[in-house]
Order: C-alpha cells, then structure tokens, then sequence
C-alpha cells in the first residue's frame, strides 16, 4: 500500500468514508455477505496487497476466514494457537500492533510466512470486538519494497474493525434466532415448521420445472416400549441418535426433519417414486445394522414402519404429499411394522405383490383425530 499523509481534510474525508463503510456493515444480517463487505472495505479504504481476517473459534483460536495476496490460498481454513504469533496475540490481550520490522519481535512466528512464500517485514492487526467479545483479528502485512503502515492506517483499521465486529455478531445473533425457529431443541434436525416450509417450497419449485419431489415418513415401532424399559432418558437420548442414523443415510441434497414424537420425515427434491423407495430402503436397511445406546450400555435393536409418496403422481399440493406419506407409513404399520408402503401402490418392502395404502390404513392421521 502507499503511504499516507496526515492532512486532517483527508484525515476527516477518511472517518467520513469509514462512518459510510459502518452503515453498510451493519445493514445485512447475512453473515457471508458481512464478511464479502468487510473484504471490499478493507481493499477500497486501505488498499493493502496482503491482508487477512480471521475469526475466532470456541476454543480460543484463530482461522483464516479471509486471506488476500499471493500464496494466501495456502492458509484458507489454517488455524492459529491461542496466543499463537501477532495475530494470536491481538486476538488474546484485544489490544491493536504497529510493527515495522515484525521479525524482530518476539511474539514473531515464522510459520506463515513459511506456507505462504512472502517475507514479511511489517505488520498492522487490530482485534474485532464487540460487547467486550473478541470476534477476530483483521492483519495487514508488508514486505521490505512496501511504504510503513501509518498511525492513521491505525485509525482507520480500528475503526472499519469496530464496525465489522458490530456486524458479524448482529449476523450471528440473528441466524442464533433463526435457527431457534427452524430446529428441533433434541435433535438438533430441522422441525416441523421448517418440513411444511422446504415442502412448500420443493413443490412450487417441482410444479415449475416439471420435476418430481418426495417425501419420505417414518415413524419408530414400538418405541414406547423403549420408554418403558429403560426410562425416558435413554428413549431421548435414542430420538437424538435415530436422527443421526437418518442423516447419515440420506444424501446431501435431502432435508431431514423431526416431525414430532417418534417421527420423522425426509424430502427428496428431485426425486422420483423409484428414487424415494430406494432412499427409504437406505434409511431402513441402516436402522436395522444399528445398535442403539451402546454409549449407554445398552444394545436396542429399533426398527420403523416408512411411507413415501411423490408429487404429481400421488398429490397436487404440498399438503397433499405429507398426507400421502402419512398415510402410507399408517399402511406399513398395519401390515405388519418394519417395512415401506408407497403411497397409493404401497409396494411391502419385505412382501410381494403391491397393496394400496388407503386399503391397508383404512384412514388417515387427519381422518382419525
């Protein structure tokens, strides 16, 4: 970067420009666009050839969330020791450095400079801190052929930090909550209000595109005998790890949810009655292999009964596939537990032949309330 002077009229153009960059940092709740600001700030404001931000994890230490200049590729995602270096130093005391010939110090660490290839000679870091929490570090760094940082790069750097620290943690503070909205408390999988959201939306989307999209229902056979024998502890504790199991089984692409009680759901944009079937035989082949509780002592064996339906070919609205799919997965329960009923054929898992799912469950779960 150029050197810059101490002109107060450019001095005062400068904090009215930061005051500017605070207002835009602070007007998303979106925690990766917070971060892609604070990227062209930093740039715009300073014009630095190397840079980095980096943000603090729970255990004290520092990653690399964005690093500028060449070889700055080889530390993305590298962490940083508590008090580890200059950086790991601001980020531990909150307190900003100055340093022209940062070699010479002795909380030097020669570790990046051995990844990135660059000799570094200066270095200006300022913590990121907002309600007295350190969030990161912002670190410029210069080589011998670069003008020294400045007393106002100072300034000015502690000022753009203040307001990045103010908007990461609105952004964090508000995917908090939204994330309170949209998960199961145990489980941890996405709740019932997101199902009916995402299913909503999977089947505009599928409507638009002339796609197929699926879901999957399932529900736990016999759990409350679980309850019953080894207490309602170990029955939560089983909820938590059944969800973990569907999880693992289900493809990236597909959302998991906790419907409520002992049930779950899957949708499966995308995919067709073959493609469902074939996902919920995974999921049940997979909760079969499964011995819950071993953490616990405890060896249970847990099966479920699954139904699945697809959109257009068993319903027309979102409404109408959860019905679909509950509907069957009541099928599969009544024909004899441990196995899936497709909505409307409701092909047996473990039997030949095809069923319909009206005919097996007689009515469905609205049917009954």
């Amino acid at each position: 970067m150029s050197g810059r002077s101490e002109d107060p009229a450019r001095l005062l153009a400068e904090l009215a420009a930061v005051q500017e960059i605070g207002k835009v940092l602070t007007s998303t709740l979106e925690v990766q666009e917070v971060l892609r600001r604070i990227m062209g700030q930093v740039s715009e404001l300073l014009c630095p050839r190397r840079w980095s931000m980096l943000l603090t994890e729970e255990d004290g230490s520092l990653s690399f969330e964005v690093a500028v200049g060449e070889g700055s590729d080889r530390l993305q995602g590298t962490r940083i020791g508590p008090g580890e270096g200059i950086a790991g130093w601001v980020a531990s005391k909150g307190e900003p450095v100055l340093l022209d010939d940062a070699r010479a110090d002795e909380r030097w660490s020669d570790r990046f400079d051995e990844a990135t290839g660059f000799a570094t000679e200066r270095v200006l870091a300022v913590p990121m801190v907002a309600r007295e929490r350190i969030l990161g570090v912002i670190e410029l760094v210069g080589g011998p052929s670069d003008d020294p940082f400045t007393e106002n790069d100072l300034r000015l750097l502690s000022s753009l930090a203040d307001y990045a620290a103010i908007g990461l943690m609105n952004a964090r503070n508000y995917d908090r909550v939204q994330a309170l909205t949209i998960r199961d408390d145990h489980t941890g999988l996405f709740n019932a209000r997101f199902l009916f959201r995402t299913l909503r939306l999977e089947v505009e989307r599928a409507r638009r595109y002339l796609h197929p999209v699926s879901l999957i229902f399932l529900d736990l056979d016999r759990f409350k005998e679980v309850n019953d024998t080894h207490g309602h502890l170990s029955g939560s504790a089983l909820l938590k790890e059944v969800g973990q199991v569907i999880e693992e089984a289900s493809r990236a692409t597909d959302t998991v949810c906790r419907y409520g009680g002992d049930e779950f759901a899957v949708v499966l944009p995308e995919t067709g009655r073959d493609g469902a079937r074939n996902s919920a035989e995974r999921i049940l082949s997979a909760m079969r292999e499964h011995v819950f509780l071993k953490e616990r002592g405890m060896a249970v064996h847990l099966s479920a009964s699954f139904g699945c339906a697809t959109f257009p070919d068993d319903a027309k609205s979102s409404e109408g596939l959860l019905s679909a799919a509950d509907h069957a997965m009541y099928a599969a329960k009544e024909a004899g537990r441990d196995r899936i009923c497709r909505a409307s054929r409701a092909l047996l898992s473990e039997e030949p032949g095809e069923t319909d799912a009206e005919d097996a469950s007689g009515r469905s779960r609205a049917e009954r309330a």
